[in-house]
């Protein structure tokens, strides 16, 4: 995320003004660094917090200097759990993960993420991918999947999102990637190797490795035993590797998809999927060798 940086002399000042000892920034200098507070008014502030005995964030919030989304800001950057400016374009509002972190649905995403964790990535360590998947187009798969991945990371963990939908693609407009780079169709078709996964700077620990250009052929292309080589190499550099896949209804690529990942995570939407779609996909899977640890519902 793009902030001013102020000059040296007034960083020093902040830094008196907020209490900062060495590398321990304190809620002031943070804000202050981000351009939220000022120096007087973090001032304000501590002759306030100590007159009244209260803590820095709720002695600004009783003075009208800040509000609680600005002490959310700090705590999480002073706990090294970073998220986005709303202001922030280089990726989808969509990604709530990135942007509020602190709401009902991302709650409930820490909670999937947390079970997932326990049921699978933690039982072995050489479990670390995923596939997410859903009946038919709708069901909100590449959303779950995209902020599933972005509380993966926010968790601390290497995380790579793959998108295998090489029908209908949307994780490059998610992350706002360039569509003509090379991506999961050219690292199968033998044309691109690790070039083709992008970083996100503004989510750390994040990269993404996009659709790229769709194919006649997406099924046989997962069917490829390079297919298994990537999700091999890139669980060398990752911890979590989250897989969004085409809907069933577009073919058979999601169970390809999820043999090769060894698991999956159904998604369904609430008063839009249909019951029988997904009964027949949850027989498919269990027929196949991929795991299926749950089912999600998307109210979103």
């Amino acid at each position: 995320m793009d902030m001013n940086q102020p000059n040296v002399i007034e960083t020093s000042a902040a830094a008196r003004a907020a209490g900062t000892l060495g590398r321990d920034r304190s809620i002031g200098a943070i804000l202050i660094d981000a351009g939220r507070l000022d120096v007087e008014s973090a001032e304000r502030i501590i002759r306030e917090q100590k007159a009244k005995g209260l803590r820095f964030g709720d002695a600004a919030i009783e003075l009208g200097l800040l509000k609680q989304s600005d002490i959310d800001f700090a705590l999480a950057r002073q706990f090294d759990y970073p998220y986005l400016n709303a202001s922030d374009e280089t990726v989808s509002p969509q990604l709530v993960a990135a942007f509020n972190p602190f709401s009902p649905a991302v709650e409930q995403l820490r909670a999937l993420r947390s079970q997932l964790m326990v049921r699978w990535f933690a039982e072995d360590p050489s479990q670390k991918a995923l596939s997410i998947v859903s009946p038919d187009r709708g069901d909100g798969r590449s959303y779950i999947a995209a902020n599933l991945a972005i509380v993966f990371s926010q968790l601390g963990e290497r995380t790579l999102l793959i998108d295998a939908d090489l029908r209908n693609p949307s994780q490059d407009k998610l992350f706002k990637l360039d569509p003509r780079a090379p991506g999961l169709s050219a690292v199968l078709s033998g044309r691109a190797n690790g070039e083709a996964v992008v970083r996100i700077p503004s989510l750390v620990g994040l990269s993404v490795l996009p659709a790229g250009a769709v194919p006649p052929n997406p099924q046989e292309l997962l069917s490829r035993p390079q297919f298994s080589r990537l999700i091999e190499q890139a669980s060398k550099s990752f911890d979590a590797i989250i897989i969004d896949t085409a809907a069933a209804s577009t073919g058979a690529d999601a169970q390809v998809a999820s043999a090769r990942a060894g698991a999956s995570l159904l998604v369904a939407r609430r008063d839009y999927t249909a019951t029988e779609q997904l009964h027949a996909l949850i027989a498919s899977l269990r027929g196949s060798s991929a795991q299926l640890l749950g089912s999600v519902l998307n109210a979103y």
